[in-house]
């Protein structure tokens, strides 16, 4: 059975909607962050770095939102959230994967920081930089890979509805409300942000 350990108001919400968009079985395990049960011996067994989420598939265990939206993606096969190996949308799918940890997260941290780092230091060049390449590639849509929803979409979104509606950080760009939009409407999200409001 696969489980999603996982606390309401965090990243997780990602992972949570992953999993709704997978459509297979699994269990939620609440995490309790906010008073230290990630620290417990056993939880560092599924997710050494004691962060929400992880999730774990029989014995296997790992962690990472991207990580487990690819796992996801291929493990539900049918729900066509990923493109297959050697299409040519697989460059920008892994890409967008990626850029959501390795860029986003650096930007929203410059911002919420105010950190001065020169463009060539930082490893997501700077937070205007990253919020033009994803206008970029958003102007082209509907979704990161075109006409095609993708576990893409569900990191970029969620990052970007943290940014545009939660932290107020990223300007209400046209395309990245229109955007936010498309991903309420879809059922998925909309279940995973109900189950994230109840918190069970």
């Amino acid at each position: 059975m696969l489980k999603l350990y996982w606390a309401p108001q965090s990243r997780a919400v990602r992972a949570l909607w992953m999993m709704e968009e997978a459509g297979l079985p699994y269990e939620r395990v609440l995490v309790d962050i906010r008073s230290g049960d990630q620290s417990k011996a056993d939880y560092a067994k599924i997710n050494p770095m004691m962060k929400v989420p992880a999730l774990s598939d029989g014995d296997v265990s790992m962690a990472e939102s991207g990580a487990i939206c690819a796992y996801m993606a291929e493990k539900a096969a049918g729900a066509n959230l990923a493109p297959p190996v050697g299409s040519p949308q697989r460059a920008r799918y892994l890409h967008a994967l990626f850029f959501a940890a390795g860029c986003i997260e650096g930007a929203f941290a410059e911002k919420f920081g105010n950190i001065q780092i020169p463009t060539l230091q930082a490893g997501w060049g700077s937070f205007d930089r990253v919020m033009d390449v994803l206008e970029d590639w958003l102007r082209q849509g509907p979704w990161v890979l075109g006409d095609r929803f993708s576990a893409a979409d569900v990191m970029i979104g969620t990052d970007l509805h943290f940014g545009v509606r939660l932290f107020n950080i990223i300007d209400k760009r046209p395309v990245f409300v229109e955007y936010l939009d498309r991903c309420m409407q879809r059922p998925a999200w909309q279940r995973a942000q109900a189950i994230d409001a109840a918190g069970v």
